[in-house]
């Protein structure tokens, strides 16, 4: 049976079997959203309440890696040359 991106997405970033909800595992699946949302304001540039929810999810992403950063500096590291995010 072929494995949806989601499902790829969390067994790359899952700390042990059924995790689904890690910080990395959030970290991986908002950034992933965030690319396809993004690839679809170039071509819709007046969907201003997609932009919106882009914002949220950027935000949401920001808070995510910040709590990251704060308890677990090593994961942080990973997720961040992952994913290829700045900073």
């Amino acid at each position: 049976m072929a494995l949806s991106i989601k499902e790829k997405i969390k067994k790359e970033f899952q700390h042990h079997e059924k995790d689904s909800g890690s910080a990395g595992v959030q970290v991986a699946l908002l950034s992933l959203r965030i690319d396809k949302l993004t690839e679809h304001l170039k071509a819709n540039k007046k969907d201003h309440s997609s932009r919106y929810g882009l914002i949220k999810m950027v935000s949401a992403r920001r808070k995510l890696l910040d709590y990251l950063a704060r308890t677990d500096k090593a994961g942080y590291q990973s997720v961040i040359e992952r994913l290829k995010l700045r900073r």
